[in-house]
């Protein structure tokens, strides 16, 4: 069986979309060289990210939008809870959104971004790293639509103006005799199209297979850890495969350094409806295939299970 596919996609697309497809059919996964993220924007982000975590706890709650859903501002310490677990995750968050311009249709999808006023270039930096997230996703949905025989541009529509989110992600530092190999993050599959990580360099992100068990996922430095989420699953009626992954603390020193990492969740338009692809429905089985639903709906179907809705 091959491993975990890592592919640069600065080589032509139609090269390398059947490695990066049989990947996200047989793991969920691939790793991406060659994203096209500047690395000294990366390291911008990350420095500030680092700032805004290390703010006084009262600054930091200034910021989280109570019945906000976690969409925009702040999240703090172990409110997030992966779907039936029974105890919250080991982490704060700040959320970043799509800024519509004003009367955008989709407006009443997304609400306006807020920013800590308490670190400089922060909203510059992150607007920034979000287009270059965008840009980054987008040319990984044509290596998608390539391997499912589709046009190479037919996901560009879907996600034109998607409620896609950028998450900065602090695991603070955990201490004691239980700290080595403690579940930093509960086994959970992301609810949105794709997810692009950066910073998962740090031992740690796991995933189960098809057969059980957990394999650890290795990430060359400043690659682009890839995976599907629960929308594209449902739309490829399970070809592509959203996989129950989770963040486990590593063993020695590194487990009591915090964690940072950087989540981009790229999600259809809110208005987009997930209906199977024609070529995912198996014919002798014309039935056996989920419902379409609109992207939004589904969204607040799953945030209701992770106690963020």
């Amino acid at each position: 069986m091959p491993d975990i596919a890592t592919v640069s996609i600065a080589r032509p697309l139609n090269e390398v979309s059947e490695e990066i497809g049989k990947s996200f059919e047989e793991y969920g996964f691939a790793v991406i060289r060659d994203h096209g993220i500047p690395a000294d924007l990366i390291a911008r982000a990350e420095e500030l990210s680092k700032a805004f975590f290390a703010l006084p706890d009262d600054v930091k709650r200034a910021y989280f939008i109570a019945g906000g859903g976690g969409a925009r501002g702040y999240t703090p310490f172990g409110t997030e809870r992966a779907k039936d677990a029974e105890v919250h995750d080991l982490k704060e968050f700040w959320h970043i959104g799509r800024s519509l311009p004003e009367g955008h249709p989709l407006a009443e999808y997304m609400p306006p971004n807020i920013w800590p006023t308490e670190i400089a270039h922060f909203r510059e930096t992150f607007e920034a790293l979000y287009a270059a997230f965008e840009k980054a996703g987008a040319r990984v949905l044509e290596a998608i639509a390539l391997h499912l025989g589709l046009p190479r541009e037919w996901f560009a529509a879907t996600v034109e103006d998607g409620n896609s989110v950028m998450r900065l992600l602090h695991y603070p530092p955990l201490t004691g005799a239980d700290a080595e190999g403690a579940i930093r993050a509960a086994a959970h599959g992301d609810i949105n199209t794709i997810t692009l990580l950066l910073g998962a360099e740090e031992a740690g992100l796991q995933l189960l297979t098809k057969e059980g068990e957990w394999k650890a996922i290795a990430v060359p430095e400043g690659a682009l850890v890839i995976n599907i989420g629960d929308m594209l699953d449902r739309l490829t009626n399970g070809k592509l495969r959203s996989t129950t992954h989770r963040v486990v603390n590593p063993h020695g020193e590194a487990a009591y350094r915090s964690r940072f990492s950087m989540p981009f969740f790229l999600h259809f338009r809110p208005d987009f409806t997930i209906e199977t692809l024609e070529s995912c429905i198996d014919p002798t089985a014309p039935e056996d295939h989920p419902a379409p639903i609109s992207s939004h709906e589904f969204l607040l179907q799953r945030l209701r299970e992770i106690n963020l809705a």
